[in-house]
């Protein structure tokens, strides 16, 4: 929520409130002006204030900002490729282009930590000088072997009598954004122009979402204004949806978006679209600790420094000295035999080669940053806004205070009994389009109208091949069928005259106990026919040839058996599909079951998948593609078992029930429940 300092205080109460103070995130300061004219201290920001439902369970994306040339004082110093190390001069520093190649900026950074350590612990020896941190202070790398390695790796800077660890500006290119924001202001940094008169800078609601989504989330602004929040989701492929009691703000916020282009950014996953993620751009973090765990460089010191030492010594004899490494100039002495220049040049060699092993060593084993808000651009694609709808509340209506009255008595008729405004819509679609059975067969109607006194029959009709009468029950808008519809829907068809030879129940999904009754029914033909959503929006409903709106659903067939250990299997053999020709049901086989799931363990409320089947995938099908798209490890032998159509074996569960949901190959889903102690 953002907010100016005027109220939030207030506001920070109320949300302590509402969500609870355990709950609170941050509270984040962002620039907004470079100040507005005050009798006291101007203001140039506001405030955002982050809540979470639940702060355990929040999703959060660190971002960071490019360390900029200038800001940062301590990187002082620069050390060559060759090993040289010198200061930076100011003009050096306020710009490092002009430091010059082969030189590395870098930090003198502290090694000591305040706190009493292990006293075997606070010596270490270097350079031939040896240091104590102290009784009161530790290494922040014990020497044996955290120190040892880091001076292997030549990141150790002595200062007078303080050791010092050398750390690189590329060591970390970037630091952390905090809860100050001062990079946010309007026609400053971000370069935005306001289009409406309480607009919140892009770049704020930019590092808001990007922090704390990923692609394909689902993002919620109630207060729509010019869109901005819309037009950022849209902008880094979030879904959205927003509101506003103005129609000029939402005319605004459509136009904004209409009209906007976006970079197109390469997906990680493109078979998973956006919930694949993007291709971010990542940073290496080099870290004391990374280099002090390395076993690589132990390794590599002990295959080439032999050389250095070798070389060193010839040199030594050569110029007739007695040098230590750390003692040998980087420039040729003029006091030294031209015979010592040949050694001196090997020894420097061979050290930089070591040097280079070491570097290239630390940055594998380093861990890295993600750079959220940098994901890899496709330079040849644009992007434009995906398809939205606008939606509008209808104009409320007046009733007369007897239609106002509410029922003294609770209602006691079927919760979501499937009454919707929308079933004449659906009774015409349905006599105009029939519904659509296996291998193209078709359900036709030769008159459909409207049942009085049921409450669950919602049309009565007749079979255009047959003239059988058929009565259909419509489901709910957005909820699925119920068991008791189904009952009532029964009860009402028994009551009628003449009997109806067939019920049809037509839903946009089935409850899995309602399903299991339809399928179960006898004395009537009773089927399920599966709605399409299109229904639902008038604007999506396409040329019926190509769009079917009804089809019908098959009944599982399922085999559950027990074996001699106790364990249990399960076994598909299809759907048994109603033929509208014969007028029976009659068995679809195994060879159009897409997949297959099994819960081993149902509750009765939801589906929890614990085996999954794809018979009619190919050899690189089902779980072998899903393997290469995700990169796991799957278990080989496995994989073969789950293209079947026979499960694994099992143990019983806690509710003694399991339960079968099959996907034929036209997408059609389907439910069987079924209670242990039922097999056969």
């Amino acid at each position: 929520m953002q907010i100016s300092d005027e109220n939030l205080h207030l506001v920070r109460n109320l949300l302590d409130e509402v969500f609870g103070v355990g709950n609170f995130c941050s509270l984040i300061y962002f620039s907004t002006t470079t100040g507005q004219a005050s009798k006291l201290l101007p203001s140039s920001g506001d405030y955002i204030l982050w809540y979470a439902k639940n702060k355990l369970l929040i999703k959060y994306r660190q971002l960071f900002h490019d360390k900029a040339t200038g800001d940062f004082a301590s990187y002082s110093r620069a050390r060559h490729k060759d090993g040289r190390i010198r200061m930076l001069s100011k003009q050096e520093q306020d710009n490092h282009e002009k430091i010059g190649d082969g030189w590395i900026v870098f930090s003198a950074q502290n090694l000591r930590s305040q706190g009493g350590g292990d006293d075997e612990s606070r010596k270490f020896t270097i350079f031939g000088q040896t240091f104590d941190c102290g009784s009161n202070h530790h290494w922040k790398t014990p020497p044996e072997p955290g120190m040892r390695r880091v001076i292997f790796a030549n990141r150790i800077l002595v200062n007078g009598n303080t050791p010092n660890y050398i750390r690189f500006v590329k060591d970390h290119p970037v630091f952390p954004v905090t809860d100050r924001w001062l990079d946010t202001a309007i026609a400053g940094f971000s370069g935005d122009k306001k289009q409406y008169v309480v607009e919140t800078p892009n770049s704020v609601i930019e590092r808001c979402l990007l922090m704390t989504t990923d692609p394909g989330d689902l993002v919620l602004d109630p207060t729509c204004g010019s869109g901005t929040t819309a037009f950022v989701a849209e902008k880094w492929g979030r879904r959205w949806i927003t509101c506003d009691t103005s129609r000029v703000a939402v005319t605004l916020a459509k136009q904004r978006l209409m009209t906007a282009s976006h970079d197109y950014y390469e997906l990680r996953y493109p078979q998973e679209g956006l919930r694949g993620g993007f291709i971010y751009k990542t940073v290496p973090h080099v870290t004391l600790k990374s280099i002090a765990n390395n076993p690589e460089i132990d390794e590599i010191y002990e295959r080439m420094h032999p050389a250095v030492e070798a070389a060193l010594a010839d040199l030594n004899k050569a110029a007739r000295k007695n040098l230590k490494e750390w003692e040998v100039l980087f420039d040729f002495s003029n006091e030294w035999p031209e015979s010592a220049r040949k050694p001196f040049d090997a020894f420097h060699a061979e050290r930089q080669s070591m040097q280079r092993k070491m570097d290239a060593s630390i940055a594998a084993h380093a861990d890295s940053e993600t750079l959220y808000d940098q994901p890899a651009v496709a330079k040849n694609k644009l992007r434009i806004t995906g398809p939205f709808t606008v939606e509008a509340v209808p104009f409320p209506s007046v009733l007369s205070l007897d239609e106002a009255e509410q029922p003294r008595e609770a209602d006691v008729a079927i919760a979501r009994s499937g009454e919707s405004g929308r079933q004449h819509n659906w009774r015409d679609e349905l006599l105009k389009t029939g519904i659509r059975g296996k291998g193209g067969q078709m359900l036709k109607f030769v008159e459909l109208g409207t049942l009085p006194g049921t409450r669950c029959l919602h049309a009565s009709g007749t079979l255009a091949d047959s003239s059988e009468r058929v009565v259909v029950s419509f489901g709910p808008e957005h909820a699925a069928l119920e068991q008791r519809q189904v009952e009532h829907a029964l009860r009402e068809a028994g009551e009628l005259f003449p009997l109806p030879k067939m019920i049809v129940f037509c839903a946009f999904t089935f409850d899995p106990e309602a399903a299991k009754d339809i399928d179960a029914m006898r004395g009537i033909v009773a089927l399920k026919a599966q709605m399409n959503t299109d229904l639902l929006t008038e604007d999506l409903k396409k040329a019926r040839s190509s769009n079917q709106s009804f089809w019908l659903m098959g009944q599982p067939d399922v085999d559950l058996r027990k074996q001699k250990d106790g364990r249990y299997i399960v076994e598909v053999n299809g759907f048994d599909y109603f033929d509208t020709a014969k007028g029976e049901l009659i068995s679809g086989g195994k060879s159009k079951i897409a997949m297959w799931s099994l819960d081993t363990d149902y509750d009765d409320r939801s589906l929890l998948p614990g085996q999954v089947f794809f018979p009619m995938a190919g050899k690189d099908g089902g779980w072998k593609k899903l393997k290469k798209a995700i990169r796991a490890e799957l278990n080989e032998e496995l994989l073969d078992r789950f293209h079947g159509t026979v499960s694994l074996p099992f143990e019983a569960g806690e509710n003694r029930k399991v339960a079968v949901k099959i996907v034929d190959d036209r997408g059609i889903e389907s439910l069987k429940v079924i209670a242990l102690g039922d097999e056969r």
